[in-house]
């Protein structure tokens, strides 16, 4: 991979950056999908959720799965919500949740324990997913294409 990369959209330039600025702090939402599987967060939810307005980038592998019930530790963020789908690929696991607040986040999970037969199962529970605040960015105020 390069030193600096450039993401162009339509024929103009959205971010010029080395590879983590870009993946890590995306400038606008096209970006942070065009680098990689991003969730966003968008205003309502975002309130919900964080307390505060504004579209927010979370990377999936950045999202914690946990039990209903399980208290979030100081300074995480949690959002509960139903897993919706499950996509067992191997070394990991994808999981779709439906948020409660609205939104549906994907959450990345590494298959260290148990098998597809274990994952397939959660499809359909309730879900609590934990995450570190600094792990929302806040993307700029631009349309999202």
């Amino acid at each position: 991979m390069s030193d600096r990369v450039a993401v162009f959209h339509r024929g103009r330039i959205e971010q010029v950056g080395t590879p983590a600025e870009i993946y890590e702090h995306p400038a606008s939402a096209f970006v942070a999908g065009f680098v990689g599987t991003s969730n966003l967060l968008r205003d309502a939810a975002s309130r919900a959720v964080l307390g505060r307005p504004g579209l927010h980038s979370v990377r999936p592998e950045k999202i914690r799965l946990a039990p209903p019930d399980e208290v979030a530790a100081a300074g995480e963020v949690a959002a509960d919500g139903e897993v919706r789908e499950v996509a067992y690929a191997g070394a990991t696991t994808r999981f779709v949740v439906t948020l409660d607040a609205g939104d549906e986040l994907v959450a990345l999970r590494q298959n260290a324990d148990g098998g597809s037969a274990d994952v397939a199962a959660l499809r359909g529970t309730r879900v609590r997913l934990l995450w570190r605040p600094e792990h929302a960015y806040l993307l700029p105020d631009v349309p999202a294409d």
